[in-house]
């Protein structure tokens, strides 16, 4: 049994939380374990079996405030976690408050961490958040990067950290989704191209990029799959720009790999670095051809099974669209090569990875 926790609320966007529902969660979790979450800060969605909140308020990056947000997320873990019956810490970030609250929750227990985009983004900008990263990674028994490009660049934030620990696990996709993917309707109109953009709309994930390198390109639909207030804050953009925006709201995810099979390429312009860029290869299995920004992380799971590009270039990213537009079989054979890659990550093998570690640790 592991103990697990990511001090984000229930609901919240992003790839480390659906890999955390997926692996942790269920009638049959694909990982036993206790794993928590923050309550949500209003009206909580339906929890998936399995899946504990904490309602603990004061989630912050630094100071004293963060001390405080730590002790206080230790007690509240000492108060529900009994030492016996757990065998295994999986630490789902090195940097942030649910790390170092379940390390001193359970003091005794092997430690497995989970390395993020997220961890090193802001371990780079919040000097609380490096230190919480260093000693993270000096106390963790082993360090699991889905990249090996993860690992270089945890390296330069933490030069310290022993090489022998970093194992390269890849993170998964939900098997039936490689297995029985939905069916993608016959395209009957070849005069623009549908693009989708699905993901979080913060500063690294390179919406604004998008936006203003799509303002001059003719003949290209643009849909967005994000939450709610951050499509909102990119309206004055949009208005600047010109550019018409279908918007589909925040999917949940047989939505998502729903709206996949209705488009013809998903768009990933990350400016600086992906875990592995989990969105990508679920949108490979449903067919969905991916046109990408070559980041460290996206580049490793993806390689040529996408198209690379440069969205910071509106010239570059005009030729490139055009290519998708105009070569024949091009669009398929990326399709193809898609399939081909997604079938390289099922989440079976994540779970089975993980747990295989955890047993020589303990």
């Amino acid at each position: 049994m592991a103990a697990t926790f990511l001090d984000l609320p229930v609901g919240s966007p992003g790839g480390s939380v659906e890999l955390f529902i997926d692996l942790y969660t269920g009638r049959q979790p694909l990982i036993p374990a206790r794993a928590f979450m923050l309550a949500p800060p209003d009206h909580a969605p339906r929890l998936p079996a399995g899946l504990n909140v904490l309602p603990v308020a004061g989630k912050c990056l630094e100071g004293t405030a963060f001390s405080r947000y730590v002790a206080t997320l230790r007690r509240a873990l000492t108060a529900l976690l009994d030492p016996t019956q757990i065998g295994v810490l999986h630490l789902q970030h090195l940097a942030f408050g649910a790390t170092p609250a379940l390390i001193r929750a359970l003091p005794a227990h092997p430690r497995i961490a989970l390395v993020h985009g997220t961890d090193l983004i802001f371990a780079e900008t919040h000097r609380d958040q490096l230190q919480v990263l260093r000693e993270t990674a000096r106390a963790a028994d082993a360090i699991v990067v889905p990249t090996n490009a993860m690992a270089d660049r945890l390296l330069k934030l933490a030069p310290q950290i022993e090489r022998r620990k970093i194992t390269h696990i890849p993170w998964g996709i939900p098997g039936h989704l490689l297995t029985a993917p939905p069916a993608r309707p016959a395209r009957t109109s070849t005069s623009h191209l549908r693009l989708l953009y699905a993901g979080r709309l913060t500063t690294e994930k390179g919406g604004e990029t998008l936006i203003k390198s799509l303002a001059p390109v003719p003949g290209v639909e643009l849909s967005v799959a994000a939450p709610r207030a951050q499509f909102h804050a990119l309206a004055p953009l949009l208005q600047r720009a010109g550019v018409r925006v279908r918007y589909l709201g925040w999917l949940r995810r047989p939505q998502l790999w729903k709206a996949f099979t209705q488009h013809d390429v998903l768009v990933v312009p990350s400016t600086t670095l992906e875990a592995m860029g989990l969105v990508a290869p679920e949108a490979q299995a449903c067919g969905l051809p991916v046109l990408y920004q070559p980041v460290p992380g996206l580049s490793e799971a993806l390689a040529a099974s996408g198209m690379t590009t440069d969205f910071t270039h509106s010239a570059a990213l005009a030729r490139d669209l055009d290519r998708l537009m105009k070569t024949p079989g091009l669009l398929s054979a990326l399709r193809q090569a898609g399939y081909a890659n997604a079938a390289r990550y099922p989440l079976s093998a994540t779970a089975r990875s993980l747990t295989d570690l955890g047993r020589q640790l303990t």
